[in-house]
């Protein structure tokens, strides 16, 4: 290998030691391994910056904006709570995500499914008390092993197929992989609910030790004509909310206390619950609830369908002291609408429109985006601060918001246009039609997991144009001799562990020619190479820059570089052996 190619693999290993240290942020090792290959001149600048043109990074900030949409709008929610339920075991909760995220991923882009997904596991898993991070990773390799169980399932395999017909072959068959795609997936599955389970880590939000920790009264109105009429506490989901409890239902005047799992909920009910405000938050994400507005405060919300929760501790000098919330017209001196009350720690008793505000009164608030910066030094409150993530959804525009999603999905299915077009016509419409807003959107796109997807190009560049993957590849594959088992074993952990370090395409273009060469060598079919090479290529368990979802749950999930090894180095050794017993048996040698 020439000098370049030795300089390359010292950087490589360098950023590797680093992420695996976690001394510094991912982000910043995979900047400093890309601004040391340019300076050091393996990289000229198009090279080294081709990644922050790429149509896979473009692709995952377009889609960012589209789950945001989804969001924003409650669409996810509409359908989580079907899809996921409410499993009592974490090997349950896991099937529940990755079972459908298979199936999906074996027809749609895995990126666009793991981004929709993502946010409502985490709301999910908040509100059914399961650790984010072990639901994560699970929702990342279900998107992964099923993209291998078609021809469309994921790039990859449409690359590989490509490469396959440039040599005068026919194509390969849609559901032809499905022979190995289908069993590693079950395989995967399996590992994730039982070893994969106790390898996962249980990370907490770096904010958990300083939750709110005070105990809001809330009131909900069951809508008139809403998807809650008729249904039971149970069956509403309102049973089994984690930290919020529904406290006692009034009805026509006449108060239900102790409320029961089989009451039946009517239209117009209005519900009491107690919970802090990250419950409270899950709540407004129900659809049939909404909060009691009188007719100011719908038409604040009508006139501001983007709003937020907002909290805010009543000070001494505050006008509406001693006045009921209902005679005191908060809404109308403020702009604002109070959702919800609490006082030193303690349920506030007795109907939201009849509390009596005291100072320290801490008061939950429905408040346009801006209304944080225009009363935040107010005399008349101690404290006012926005919650995180408190949008309230705009359910009217939650079929707008799928049909976006379908169309981006349809469109790039069908080759009408790129991926990448699609993506961003997506955002484009998702902003245009009023699905998220556009300081949304902008809040919604990771930078984080951008810079890093960006710069990891340009590593898998410089393993490509120095020469420095295809010389390593070539040398091993001399390793197992004359035998096709051994060497088909031995091409499949080479590109697994390629895919790890560079993209999975480049890995697959990589192996390709070198399998190809190797199966005419020994004179025996190369269709068993053509299969292992697919599904080694997409085998990215590993490392979180090994594919794109893993990078895309890695921040979200709380994890480290060393979470992946642990829990992705046994899948991918499993799922080697399952691929490397089944391949030559579907596909055999002398055919």
């Amino acid at each position: 290998m020439e000098l370049q190619a030795w300089i390359t693999l010292g950087v490589l290993f360098l950023t590797l030691a680093l992420l695996i240290s976690e001394k510094l942020a991912a982000e910043l090792v995979l900047i400093l391994a890309m601004l040391a290959l340019l300076a050091l001149g393996v990289l000229d600048p198009k090279q080294a910056l081709g990644g922050f043109s790429n149509e896979g990074m473009i692709t995952v900030a377009a889609m960012y904006v589209v789950a945001a949409g989804l969001r924003d709008t409650g669409a996810i929610d509409l359908v989580v709570q079907k899809l996921l339920g409410r499993p009592r075991r974490l090997s349950l909760a896991q099937l529940r995500v990755m079972a459908p995220t298979v199936g999906l991923s074996a027809f749609i882009n895995n990126t666009p499914i793991v981004a929709a997904f993502l946010p409502a596991i985490l709301s999910w898993a908040k509100r059914n008390q399961f650790p984010a991070s072990k639901l994560l990773m699970p929702l990342s390799y279900a998107a992964i092993l099923g993209g291998t169980c078609t021809l469309i399932g994921t790039s990859t395999n449409l690359v590989v197929n490509g490469l396959w017909t440039s040599r005068g072959n026919p194509d390969l068959g849609m559901f032809d992989i499905a022979w190995i795609g289908i069993p590693t997936a079950l395989v995967g599955m399996l590992y994730m609910m039982t070893i994969g389970q106790r390898l996962l880590p249980e990370r907490k939000p770096g904010t958990s030790a300083f939750e709110n920790p005070r105990e809001y009264t809330v009131e909900m109105i069951v809508e008139n004509d809403g998807p809650l009429v008729g249904k039971t506490i149970a069956e509403a989901g309102l049973r089994h909310l984690g930290r919020l409890f529904l406290i006692e239902i009034e009805r026509e005047g006449r108060i239900i206390p102790a409320v029961g799992s089989s009451e039946r909920l009517l239209g117009n009910d209005r519900l009491v619950f107690a919970g802090d405000v990250d419950a409270i938050v899950e709540l407004q994400r129900i659809r049939g609830l909404r909060t009691p507005l009188n007719g100011n405060d719908a038409a604040i919300a009508k006139q501001y369908p983007e709003r937020k929760l907002v909290e805010v501790v009543i000070s001494t000098r505050c006008p509406l002291i001693n006045k009921t919330l209902r005679d005191s017209r908060f809404h109308t001196y403020y702009g604002a609408s109070v959702i919800a009350v609490a006082r030193d720690g303690q349920r506030v008793r007795g109907g939201l429109g009849d509390v009596v505000l005291k100072p320290a009164d801490t008061l939950l608030l429905e408040a346009r985006p801006v209304w944080v910066e225009r009363h935040r030094h107010s005399p008349d409150f101690l404290l006012v601060s926005d919650v995180a993530d408190s949008e309230v959804p705009r359910f009217d525009h939650a079929l707008r918001a799928w049909g976006i999603l379908a169309a981006v999905i349809l469109t790039a299915t069908f080759g009408w246009v790129e991926m990448v077009t699609a993506a961003l016509l997506g955002a484009a419409a998702s902003v245009a039609l009023g699905c998220v807003s556009v300081t949304a959107a902008r809040k919604s796109i990771d930078t984080q997991v951008l810079l890093v997807i960006a710069c990891s190009f340009a590593l898998g560049k410089a393993l490509e144009v120095t020469g420095a993957a295809a010389e390593i590849a070539g040398l091993l594959l001399t390793i197992p001799g004359e035998n096709p088992l051994w060497v088909l074993a031995l091409a499949y952990l080479m590109t697994m562990l390629l895919t790890e370090m560079i993209t999975n395409n480049a890995a697959a273009v990589l192996m390709f020619p070198i399998c190809m060469a190797a199966a005419e060598e020994l004179g025996v079919s190369p269709l068993p190479f053509v299969y292992a090479v697919m599904m080694a290529a997409s085998a990215s368990f590993s490392t979180p820059l090994g594919y794109q979802t893993n990078l895309m749950v890695f921040g979200p999930g709380g994890y480290r570089f060393t979470d992946f090894l642990k829990v992705g180095i046994p899948l991918q050794l499993l799922l080697w052996g399952v691929a490397v017993a089944i391949i030559p048996r579907v596909w055999p040698f002398d055919a």
